[in-house]
């Protein structure tokens, strides 16, 4: 496999952070200062409001922030999951993302602010991530939003946090969920694929910065294999929401995600997979910076509203309407029990 090139204003945002220092070396406590630190852009997307509050969740509240392009009743929803190996990150550092994400689709987006390892363990992350979409659901109504016009999204981790929540959806009957967005998602472990051998050394995410964040997400516990966690191990894709995936071509877990869409399509299952030549991980954190961020998420936008306008009713269950799938998945996992009724 030959290394892929950059993209030119891909290299001059990369050069723009001068020598950075392994993610490792550098310790947790820094990328987190750093990734809250850095400047948001001046011209982000307008939003007729923007409201923060908190939800109930399994053991606690969890802050949401509500962005809504548009005030007109009955509007689609996005439940948006920021990226961050599932350790650093919050709806300030991505509120770029999060913001671009709802103007494009026309979509209300509420991004939720997870707890992060590792003082929180898995899957502390995925058990927020499946409370907050359930509440979401439930409460739409009074939001002034459509239940059944309901997405998840995530980038990175967050992307591995919608494809999990996806698949609880799927097995637990519920909450319905008529699309999955997946951008260039952490879905897998396996360290072996062609992409990270060949970009072991990539821009902005190395192979030892993605062994370091498993490490520290994992903590004490060690590696976990549920697929809610890491939902490249489920064994069953069938049933599951319409899914658009999007990968950058300088990324070592590129493979990961085009894998899973491969995967979702022989079940079965509508899926758009677009890789994004010369661009690196994380590109769309800051899509203005580059001509194909700017077109991904005005792609990805576009692919929404179409969704939007024609949704694949209950695209998320299994063919018997409300009933929990119990596939080899389901409900093994320790503390991830469903939000509706508390079960």
């Amino acid at each position: 496999m030959s290394t892929p090139e950059l993209d030119s204003d891909a290299a001059a945002r990369v050069a723009s952070f001068g020598d950075v220092a392994p993610m490792r070396r550098r310790g947790l406590a820094a990328l987190r200062a750093a990734v809250e630190s850095a400047p948001l852009p001046d011209d982000m997307p307008d939003m007729v409001d923007i409201t923060e509050t908190a939800i109930p969740g399994l053991t606690g509240s969890i802050a949401i922030r509500i962005y809504r392009p548009t005030n007109d009743p009955g509007q689609p929803v996005l439940v948006y999951f920021h990226g961050g190996g599932l350790v650093m990150g919050s709806n300030h550092s991505f509120e770029p993302l999060a913001r671009m994400l709802a103007a494009t689709s026309g979509a209300t987006l509420v991004a939720v602010d997870y707890r992060l390892a590792p003082e929180y363990p898995p899957p502390a992350q995925f058990d927020d991530a499946f409370a907050a979409t359930a509440w979401v659901s439930q409460n739409a109504g009074g939001l002034g939003l459509d239940a059944e016009r309901l997405a998840v999204v995530g980038d990175s981790a967050g992307g591995a946090l919608a494809a999990g929540v996806a698949l609880a959806a799927r097995d637990r009957g519920g909450p319905a969920i008529c699309a999955q967005v997946l951008l260039y998602p952490g879905l897998d472990r396996d360290m072996t694929a062609p992409s990270i051998t060949a970009l072991a050394d990539a821009p902005m995410l190395t192979r030892d910065d993605i062994e370091y964040l498993h490490e520290v997400a994992d903590g004490d516990v060690g590696p976990t294999h549920h697929p809610y966690l890491v939902p490249a191990d489920a064994d069953d894709m069938s049933c599951l929401p319409t899914a658009i995936v999007v990968t950058a071509g300088c990324d070592p877990i590129r493979d990961w995600g085009e894998r899973y869409a491969t995967r979702l399509r022989d079940a079965g299952v509508q899926t758009t997979a677009t890789r994004y030549p010369g661009m690196y991980h994380g590109f769309l954190m800051r899509s203005d910076a580059t001509a194909r961020g700017r077109l991904a998420v005005a792609e990805v936008g576009a692919l929404l509203r179409a969704k939007f306008a024609h949704p694949l009713v209950s695209a998320s269950r299994s063919p018997d309407i409300g009933q929990p799938r119990r596939g080899a998945a389901a409900d093994n996992l320790t503390t991830a029990q469903s939000a509706e009724g508390g079960r």
